[in-house]
């Protein structure tokens, strides 16, 4: 039967012991992690947020009632121990914390029996994540998982603590706002009070920080929940929290000095690792060119090479046709991999028909000088042997090229070097490449609305230089934006602001916006924007993707408390779930579609 704490008190964590304890009475409290009765002398290992500890029960020391109830000691049951800290009487434990001591008990209360728990408790559980998820909080219990919250803990405390020094203001923003077109659909939330009206969760709180440089809050921050309607990946879930920040009278370079020391004091601290600063910066073309990606990841090579020039007058059909069509040929080449099978280059060619690709043409240099092909017969010897220079080819090197449009061909041949890197085991998860990816276009067009969209947000600065060009031109105009990558993932983006009503005026009328639809979306914006507006700049990190990456996991879910699943549900607490019906009524809504229970 369980017990009560009567006054008992809690005099240190687990792993808070160590042999400076020796001769020390205390008392721990924590969960049982395993039980074993050597006969008359019964060892469990207590576990608690900080790590587990030894505790011997004898009859002799702790009595006959205690050492009773420890004989009825199973997994995950809860209890609290006092006794004696001694030096371990076997061999010294190298594998934990307090390995060289233990605890001879000489009370215990059993504060919470357990039922069997429907998987171990255990440090990288192979039990089915599906399962975990739904007893989610037994899997929280895990020591890996529990070491992956406390770090991200810290690295909350610590980005207030800097950005606090760095004279920014924590500020909470709404998070029930209106709803805006642009971006992700939006989670809506219906109002009561104003039947057939919404609010909607934020995306990020954009608007409500630039109002606040309006405001004369110079520098604000706040660690943001946002919450996005779209298709979920390993690095996204439905809700997540931004390291969110906007600063006033600055321009991009200090933006990312600020946010540079940041990253450096968070990697020093929490992982002894000196970020080299200044991180390396990459204009969006130079990227988009070198690796095909907007976010490169750089611990390894095979970098994208544009052989266009070099095979322009060739006669394989393939080749000819992108260029004729406007587009190009690029290559990468897979060092060392020339003698790969046919049977893993045709799965490449399947790979890469999965981002667009017509087909995937290779070409492999053998030991002796001679070349395996899928187009050899369609060109001559010496524009084979001009292609496998501009590519830097050499014995025993695998070339691999993509034809389309440069969209296309980046996407190919961006996502087939990351797929040969993890082939090869390239990406160690304790190399940390940082990168600054600067100039992206201000524009992008979108085939499916038929209109130019912004690339970031409408509210991105164009640069200066480039702003002459926004009629004629509008996908050639550069923004004043900026990502912070890290091995091949978008850490965070920001931009300078547009302060000026009538850049912003015209950036509304590109994006296809009326001046009513501007009014009606934007108008306290636009408004506020009359009033005397400094310059202003910001950056949010997705600070989900920042733990993730820092403890090494392969997933966002592992470093969240209560993450969704694919579909964006919870598997512990079933929601989204349906909902009374007087609720339904109470906000003047109707579910229609689907038949309850499907």
């Amino acid at each position: 039967m369980a017990e009560s704490m009567m006054g008992l008190k809690r005099s240190h964590r687990c792993t808070e012991l160590g042999t400076a304890n020796a001769g020390e009475n205390v008392t721990v409290m924590g969960w049982v992690q395993k039980s074993r009765n050597k006969g008359g002398i019964i060892f469990v290992d207590l576990r608690d947020r900080s790590g587990i500890l030894q505790i011997i029960f004898e009859e002799s020391d702790c009595g006959s009632e205690s050492f009773a109830k420890a004989e009825k000691l199973r997994s995950e049951f809860v209890i609290a121990v006092t006794g004696r800290v001694e030096a371990r009487s076997g061999g010294v434990n190298e594998n934990l914390a307090t390995g060289a001591i233990e605890v001879r008990a000489e009370s215990l209360r059993i504060l919470s029996e357990s039922e069997t728990p429907p998987f171990p408790i255990e440090e990288n559980s192979k039990t089915k994540e599906e399962l975990r998820l739904k007893y989610r909080f037994l899997d929280l219990r895990r020591p890996d998982i529990q070491r992956n919250m406390m770090f991200r803990s810290r690295i909350a405390v610590l980005t207030r603590q800097f950005l606090a020094e760095e004279g920014f203001l924590e500020i909470e923003t709404p998070t029930l706002i209106k709803s805006t077109p642009e971006g992700a659909r939006d989670y809506l939330v219906p109002s009561r009070v104003h039947p057939g009206s919404f609010y909607a969760l934020p995306q990020s709180p954009q608007l409500f920080k630039q109002l606040l440089m309006c405001s004369g809050y110079d520098r604000y921050f706040q660690l943001a929940r946002c919450y996005r309607d779209e298709d979920l990946r390993a690095d996204r879930q439905p809700e997540f929290t931004q390291i969110d920040m906007e600063l006033s009278f600055v321009d991009v370079d200090d933006v990312i000095d600020v946010n540079e020391r940041l990253i450096h004091k968070l990697f020093k601290e929490l992982l002894d690792i000196e970020i080299p600063l200044p991180i390396p910066r990459m204009t969006w073309q130079e990227a988009m060119d070198r690796f095909g990606s907007d976010k490169p990841d750089l611990r390894f090579g095979m970098e994208l090479k544009n052989v266009s020039e070099t095979v322009k007058d060739c006669e394989f059909a393939v080749f000819k046709n992108a260029l004729a069509q406007g587009g190009s040929v690029r290559g990468i080449n897979a060092r060392g991999q020339g003698a790969m099978p046919r049977k893993k280059i045709d799965a490449l060619v399947e790979f890469a028909k999965g981002f667009g690709a017509k087909g995937l043409a290779y070409l492999a240099v053998q030991p002796d000088g001679s070349f395996k092909s899928s187009f050899a017969k369609f060109m001559t010897e010496e524009e084979l042997h001009g292609l496998v220079e501009a590519m830097d080819g050499q014995q025993g090197d695998l070339l691999l090229f993509a034809a389309d449009k440069d969209k296309v061909v980046w996407d190919v041949l961006g996502n087939l070097r990351l797929e040969l890197a993890r082939q090869q085991e390239l990406l160690k998860k304790d190399d940390f490449k940082f990168l600054w990816v600067t100039e992206f276009p201000l524009l992008e067009y979108s085939e499916e609305q038929g209109r130019f969209v912004a690339m970031h947000h409408p509210f991105t600065m164009p640069m200066e230089e480039d702003w002459s060009k926004i009629d004629e031109d509008p996908g050639a105009v550069r923004a004043k934006a900026y990502d912070i990558v890290l091995n091949g993932t978008e850490l965070g983006g920001g931009s300078v602001r547009i302060h000026q009503a009538d850049i912003q005026a015209k950036m509304f009328e590109v994006l296809g916006f009326t001046p009513e639809q501007a009014r009606e979306q934007f108008g306290f914006l636009l408004d506020a924007f009359k009033f005397g507006v400094p310059p202003h700049a910001g950056l949010a990190y997705g600070m989900d993707r920042v733990a993730m990456l820092m403890v090494g996991a392969d997933s966002i879910r592992d470093v969240i408390a209560f993450p969704k699943v694919k579909d964006a549900s919870c598997l512990m607490t079933e929601a989204p779930a349906p909902v009374d019906a007087k609720q339904l009524e109470e906000l003047g809504i109707e579910v229609s579609g689907e038949e309850e229970g499907k």
